[in-house]
């Protein structure tokens, strides 16, 4: 799948099969070697600087790329308790991610018969403790933190645990699973290790480990954060990739900021910047008017990867080939199913499912048109565990 592009710029699946076969020999005898420092230059007839790096990113892309992948999730689970409203705290409704996995736990709701009220905190420091207060005070059965940081509102999570009122995050904290500071029954996300890493992975491939890279992050979000320093760590394993620049655009700022920003980095780097990825899709939206306003064609370079969320816009950019070429999408449909089967867990004494979704890698090649990511397999089975 992943050749599809590649094709149109004259490097096949046929080149890539050699380059493996290469860099697993030249890994034997040598691992990875420092490469040329000029951006796609060095050798034409392989991965410039880390063979041996290449070759596993290429096998690890391959693999993140496939769509036919069966359910590993939860198969059996309490049934469905009835009478329960949920309130899901947003950290912002412009959040393409928070917006979908809301979508989501609406959805899986109306299906078992529960209530949902979302509460939308704007983006602000403020907006989100104010958010979370009227969730506390509703009284509802459970709260979903949604995309933000249950730190920076301890005093209205104090009152809900003193209340005993179940929370699950969404992308609240850096990793999946239950945790007791803060006190979340769950915290349901995909590894942000495996998100980052396939990130990285698809630069060092696409660019036959040439690239010149720019990394957009929001440092205000831990997880956000977390996920941007651990790319940079995996771009980082190929010396002849080049991280040209780190940019902390708030996701709340990024659709004024991010044009002003993009427009300065072509001035500075031009054709040494051959790649972009960015912890959320919705910095590309942004991006694109300054990219087309320096006469940069959709389907050239920087070509522009997302590592996370993957929301509708997103596969319409990539489908079309305009100023993003692939999305490490979040499968926010199914996340909202997760959040609400982790409630009914929670709600009958029962631990939380310890699911993980595993990472996925979308291309103009694989997506076949569709504007999510949304694996099978999920609704059956929560069906048949809540008897719905």
């Amino acid at each position: 799948m992943y050749g599809t592009r590649k094709a149109g710029r004259g490097l096949g699946r046929a080149r890539y099969t050699a380059a493996a076969l290469l860099a697993a020999a030249a890994a034997t005898l040598a691992g990875c070697q420092h490469g040329s420092s000029d951006v796609r230059g060095g050798s034409t007839t392989g991965p410039a600087g880390c063979p041996a790096v290449h070759a596993e990113a290429r096998a690890a892309v391959e693999t993140a790329e496939k769509t036919d992948i069966p359910w590993g999730g939860p198969t059996t689970g309490p049934r469905a308790v009835s009478g329960k409203n949920v309130v899901f705290v947003a950290q912002t409704m412009t959040n393409p991610g928070v917006a979908g996995a809301a979508k989501g736990v609406r959805e899986a709701a109306r299906v078992i018969g529960w209530n949902v009220r979302v509460i939308d905190g704007g983006g602000t420091p403020a907006g989100i403790q104010a958010a979370m207060s009227q969730a506390v005070t509703l009284k509802p059965s459970g709260i979903v933190i949604g995309g933000f940081d249950p730190n920076s509102t301890s005093q209205q999570v104090a009152q809900a645990r003193a209340r005993r009122i179940p929370l699950v995050g969404w992308h609240a904290l850096a990793a999946p699973g239950p945790s007791r500071r803060p006190p979340l029954f769950t915290n349901v996300t995909t590894r942000v290790e495996d998100v980052a890493a396939i990130s990285g992975q698809w630069i060092i491939v696409d660019s036959d480990g040439r690239a010149g890279v720019v990394l957009i992050t929001d440092a205000s979000i831990p997880f956000a954060k977390d996920k941007s320093e651990l790319i940079r760590k995996e771009l980082a394993t190929c010396p002849s990739v080049r991280l040209l620049a780190y940019e902390n655009i708030p996701i709340s700022d990024a659709s004024s900021r991010t044009p002003r920003e993009v427009s300065s980095l072509l001035s500075r780097f031009r054709n040494r910047w051959t790649h972009s990825v960015a912890i959320n899709d919705l910095y590309f939206a942004d991006a694109a008017p300054a990219f087309r306003a320096a006469g940069r064609k959709g389907s050239g370079p920087p070509y522009n990867i997302g590592a996370g969320d993957g929301d509708p816009s997103a596969f319409q950019r990539i489908e079309t080939r305009q100023y993003q070429a692939a999305t490490v999408p979040e499968p926010l449909t199914l996340q909202g199913w997760q959040i609400i089967d982790e409630f009914n867990r929670a709600f009958s004494g029962r631990p939380a499912s310890g699911y993980v979704a595993p990472v996925h890698l979308a291309t103009a090649a694989n997506s076949d048109a569709t504007t999510t990511w949304d694996p099978p397999g999920y609704r059956d089975a929560y069906r048949r565990i809540w008897g719905r």
